[in-house]
């Protein structure tokens, strides 16, 4: 969460509403915060315009979650470890709360380790998912299992996969520029960063097929 606050929040009570008519049982609106800053500005009660009724949100912050770094703690109560890493994962502690938060996901089911992996990987800073990356995929790892596996195999070749659209992209890109480099067409520094960051391949080859005829490059890119 995160922005100025505002003295009304629709989306939250629309979301609110429709979720309570949908499933006909009672709803809560709770924030999960990673700041405290964030966290004492989302407990402000939500007024709602009608007369004695102001929305007052549940938060977790870093004040009201443990850091959780014991692994038998994390082993007992999986659904602490987790809430640990997604509130202190950007933190001086957040190796080692997601180590634990990971290590007792895997001892759960799939569906719920798959949903536990992917919170804990979204909350903590880059620096401590690549150190975990290293840990997990390491053959030495104690607490690597066969779901452990599975997961960062199947991440790995979503990375690579994404590398080499990356890799096609700027190779087109390329192509482009060699194209209009050879009608004589001139291409100002703008326009060539434009095209060299471009990664939709479809976008390219629009490109690609217009920079056959073009005199100028706006012609191919727009002004």
């Amino acid at each position: 969460m995160g922005g100025a606050p505002g003295p009304f929040a629709p989306n939250e009570l629309v979301y609110l509403a429709s979720l309570r008519a949908r499933l006909r049982c009672g709803v809560a609106l709770l924030v999960i915060a990673a700041d405290e800053a964030v966290a004492v500005w989302a407990a402000r009660p939500i007024e709602t315009g009608h007369p004695g009724f102001a929305l007052a949100p549940l938060v977790l912050g870093p004040r009201s979650v443990p850091v959780v770094r014991d692994a038998e703690q994390a082993s007992r109560a999986p659904e602490l470890a987790v809430l640990s890493a997604m509130v202190h994962g950007r933190g001086p502690a957040a190796v080692d709360v997601a180590l634990v938060a990971l290590a007792a996901a895997q001892q759960l089911d799939d569906s719920r380790a798959t949903l536990y992996f992917d919170l804990v990987y979204a909350s903590i800073s880059e620096a401590a998912r690549a150190i975990l990356e290293g840990l997990m995929t390491s053959r030495n790892f104690e607490y690597q299992s066969d779901f452990a596996k599975r997961y960062f195999a199947q991440g790995q070749a979503a990375g690579e996969a994404s590398g080499e659209a990356r890799g096609e992209a700027r190779g087109e890109a390329r192509a482009l520029l060699n194209v209009l480099a050879a009608r004589g067409v001139e291409v100002p520094e703008e326009a060539r960063q434009r095209i060299l960051s471009c990664m939709d391949l479809a976008v390219l080859d629009t490109w690609l097929a217009r920079a056959v005829t073009a005199k100028r490059v706006s012609e191919v890119v727009g002004e």
